[in-house]
């Protein structure tokens, strides 16, 4: 391929790498004296509508990530023969994928560079944005005061958490890739991203790729290729690459934390910590209290929130980031309490779908159903009896500045399994919310949830048909 003297303002200097959709080239920012690396799309791709919208979401995730651990978004144009181009700070030293030619890492090199990725993936996950692609060739160095630091780039594949279910094409890396990314129709969430970082330390450490899995095989462990890594350092690898997503760490930044903690056990968690996950940690407290919070927080293990969606946009929940792993968003019908039927927006968020259906199953999740039914004086909803459940007694909350209250049944078959029903009416929306809740175990995030809750002001209620399966209320046995 001949090397284009410019694009746009650019000087163009040499090409820097090439795949499937796109060739990256080294230019020179002669007004600002600086070099960047542009990103220009593959002329047998430009013309399809799916690939430039993708091409042009990275450019808007890459932008909304505005952190020092993610390359940095500095332009968008296009070629005048119509191919989109992205311009991006120029990482001058070279790729991870790079440094693994030359052999593995050492031990505390591994840790350093993992911990920084982890880092970098926890600023994606805060902002909503699932990676699905992290790789070698997809982490950078550069240098910044002195010291180098390393980067994530290319969200050529990235998805937003919220629509991070039902995937119809597999996309990602054989080797780096999360079990469930490889099967089609499987819901990701954060700890697919975590799997990947596992994967890509192992590979610093063996200096091997790790093998293709289909979930079946044992966790990776570096020290079968490698004798002598540190079990603390083969047990963090092993956690992470379980085929099982809830065996894994809950998030990238309790893996940060934890490699932080192998390089250097005597510093305090708090200096270890990015400037985001600080401020994190600190709104996840005034979440836990009770207090009203709007965007996304995934925040240190234990105590992380993800921020889902449904396809209409107007229906949004935060919860705890081990319930998110399954989203089902095709809406609900209002005759499951006693309704005018029909199909109105809602969703369902769970760890596990396939048991959500069962009211005796410990799985804990959220369904959220927005119904202009709900605020007729016509007839009330009639909300599930929880009969293998004691009830308590209920009590009032305010939830978007309306008042409702909480109907709450709890050692559901003599378990730690509680169900709280509301339903309340938002002022001057003409429609009314029905939110279920289910949780396994004795703490009550009830307040925590509904304060978290987000319904759209200009939200359409009215029947449609669904395009996908509808989600379901659970009804105990009467």
């Amino acid at each position: 391929m001949p090397i284009p003297e410019k694009i746009g303002r650019y000087r163009i200097l040499q090409r820097v790498g090439s795949g499937a959709f796109a060739t990256v080239w080294l230019g020179a920012d002669d007004t600002l004296d600086a070099l960047v690396a542009i990103k220009v799309l593959a002329d047998n791709w430009a013309h399809h509508p799916d690939i430039r919208a993708r091409f042009l979401q990275e450019a808007r995730m890459m932008r909304r990530a505005d952190s020092p651990r993610i390359v940095r978004m500095l332009d968008i144009d296009e070629l005048p023969d119509g191919r989109p181009y992205l311009v991006m700070a120029y990482a001058a030293g070279g790729t991870l994928a790079d440094r693994l030619d030359e052999g593995p890492l050492t031990v505390e090199q591994a840790l350093a560079v993992g911990a920084q990725i982890a880092e970098a993936v926890a600023e994606l996950h805060h902002i909503g944005v699932l990676h699905r692609d992290l790789k070698p060739s997809n982490v950078l160095f550069d240098e910044a005061g002195g010291e180098e630091r390393v980067l994530v780039t290319d969200l050529g594949l990235a998805k937003a958490l919220a629509h991070a279910s039902g995937f119809t094409v597999v996309a990602g890396t054989p080797g780096y890739m999360s079990p469930e990314q490889a099967r089609l129709g499987s819901a990701l969430d954060v700890r697919s991203d975590v799997y990947a970082i596992g994967a890509v330390l192992y590979h610093m450490l063996t200096g091997q790729v790790p093998p293709p899995r289909d979930g079946k095989e044992q966790p990776l462990r570096p020290s079968r290729i490698r004798p002598g890594i540190p079990s603390a350092v083969d047990d963090l690898v092993t956690r992470a690459t379980q085929a099982d997503p809830a065996r894994r760490w809950p998030s990238a930044t309790a893996v940060a934390e934890a490699l932080h903690r192998l390089a250097d056990p005597e510093a305090p968690s708090t200096r270890r910590r990015s400037r985001r996950a600080r401020v994190a940690a600190v709104a996840a407290v005034a979440v836990l209290a009770g207090a009203a919070t709007g965007g996304v927080l995934l925040v240190r293990a234990h105590t992380g929130t993800v921020r889902v969606t449904d396809k209409s946009g107007g229906v949004s929940v935060a919860v705890p980031a081990a319930w998110a792993s399954q989203l089902r968003d095709g809406g609900w019908d209002p005759a499951t309490l006693g309704l005018p039927a029909g199909h109105a927006p809602g969703l369902v968020v769970s760890s596990d779908l396939s048991a959500w259906a069962d009211p005796h199953r410990a799985v804990p999740g959220v369904f959220v159903g927005v119904s202009r039914a709900l605020a007729a004086d016509t007839a009330a909803p009639a909300l599930p009896e929880h009969t293998s459940c004691s009830r308590v007694a209920d009590r009032t909350v305010t939830v978007d500045g309306a008042t409702a209250q909480v109907h709450r049944w709890v050692r559901c078959d003599g378990s730690a399994t509680a169900f709280d029903e509301i339903v309340f009416v938002p002022a001057q929306r003409g429609f009314g919310v029905y939110v279920q809740i289910r949780q396994t175990n004795d703490q009550d995030r009830t307040d925590t949830i509904l304060d978290g809750l987000r319904i759209g002001s200009a939200l359409t209620v009215q029947a449609a048909g669904a395009t996908r399966q509808p989600a379901r209320v659970m009804t105990s046995p009467r």
